[in-house]
């Protein structure tokens, strides 16, 4: 048993120490995936340890010590995703009058058939948008049917990258973009919420894996550029999507910190999105990140449409006064990673996102 608990430790060990490295190859960057996971298996060995020890030898104080250190490390990263963390974007009032806007998202999972499930979600929602992804034209001609949805943006594709917006609200500037693959596609638009104009992206850049790009190199430019874009902007922002990343990992924060966006789950819970048939290894691909312009009203996952993915709805209040600014900062290894990602081959021949109507 001891032996057993021994080996479990030094996995756990080298599974830890992993992700500390910046390397990009894929087989490095999965193990910013499961950091809960990590945090459950770290108190399970504990447990055993324990039971252990009235039975037989106990493991030595290196093998506790070092388990324990893991434990508060991996903890360290999922923190902010728990209940009992302050939240980094306040709650709207309940007696808020200040315009509202609610969006449903959906990785749809391109071979899924049950567009039934999905479209009784958006009527029963009614979210003012709807982003899907992984849409292709078998899935607009059946999500064409929401007539409470003129204003439209599309880009049917099929290799599991496409994507729709539907909305009740007039877009302007409409734009798909090819940021970094010429395959991959990106959208923004921009619409005006009573006096207010808001910018809406829509991402979807692919994972570090085997069968996709075995660095996480393309993903990370993607995420990086659009942050560079959006720095700068005093306008309401919303970004959706599906990342291919979690919300703790380096990628994601740093697009948070150079971007200035916010999480509307940090404080109230980690919401995993993926993957729907496996609950022990689940957590949140799909994101809605937001300026400090917007209270929340409401955030929740909701519930399973045939895909891998469960969709997303946030109900939201653009807040004029933004009186508050929870923006991570970036540190010295921060702009270290900025510094590398944004002079890679790949970031030089990438676009930028632009307005120009499509």
């Amino acid at each position: 048993m001891t032996l057993l608990l021994q080996i479990i430790a030094l996995l756990f060990f080298v599974c830890t120490a992993l992700p500390i490295l910046t390397h990009k190859v894929w087989w490095i960057r999965a193990w910013d995936f499961p950091r809960l996971q990590m945090v459950i298996i770290a108190i399970l060995w504990l447990c055993m340890a324990v039971v252990s020890s009235y039975f037989q030898a106990s493991p030595s104080f290196f093998w506790w010590t070092g388990v324990v250190v893991c434990l508060l490390y991996q903890l360290w990263w999922v923190w902010p995703y728990l209940q009992r963390y302050r939240v980094e974007i306040p709650n709207s009032g309940i007696e808020n009058t200040a315009p509202s806007l609610s969006l449903l998202t959906s990785n749809v999972l391109m071979d899924n058939r049950n567009t039934t499930a999905l479209l009784r979600l958006i009527r029963e929602k009614n979210p003012d948008i709807v982003a899907t992804l992984e849409t292709n034209n078998w899935w607009q001609k059946n999500l064409d049917s929401l007539d409470q949805y003129p204003h439209r943006l599309a880009c049917a594709l099929e290799n599991k990258y496409g994507m729709h917006l539907y909305s009740k609200i007039p877009l302007e500037n409409a734009a798909v973009e090819f940021l970094v693959e010429y395959n991959i596609p990106s959208m923004n638009v921009e619409f005006l919420l009573n006096d207010s104009k808001v910018r809406l992206h829509v991402v979807h850049p692919t994972p570090p894996a085997p069968n996709e790009n075995v660095q996480s190199t393309e993903r990370d430019v993607e995420l990086l550029i659009l942050a560079k874009h959006l720095e700068n902007i005093e306008n309401p922002i919303i970004v959706t999507g599906d990342l291919n990343d979690v919300a703790w990992s380096k990628t994601t924060r740093l697009f948070r910190k150079v971007s200035g966006l916010l999480d509307p789950r940090v404080g109230r819970g980690m919401f995993n999105t993926f993957h729907v048939n496996f609950p022990f290894i689940r957590w949140p691909l799909d994101h809605v990140f937001l300026s400090h312009h917007w209270r929340i009203k409401k955030i929740e996952r909701l519930g399973d449409i045939g895909s891998d993915h469960f969709p997303v709805f946030v109900d939201l209040t653009l807040d004029g006064s933004a009186d508050f600014d929870n923006a991570m900062i970036k540190d010295r290894s921060d702009k270290e990673l900025e510094y590398e990602t944004l002079n890679t081959d790949i970031a030089e021949k990438a676009n930028k996102p632009t307005n120009h109507r499509t």
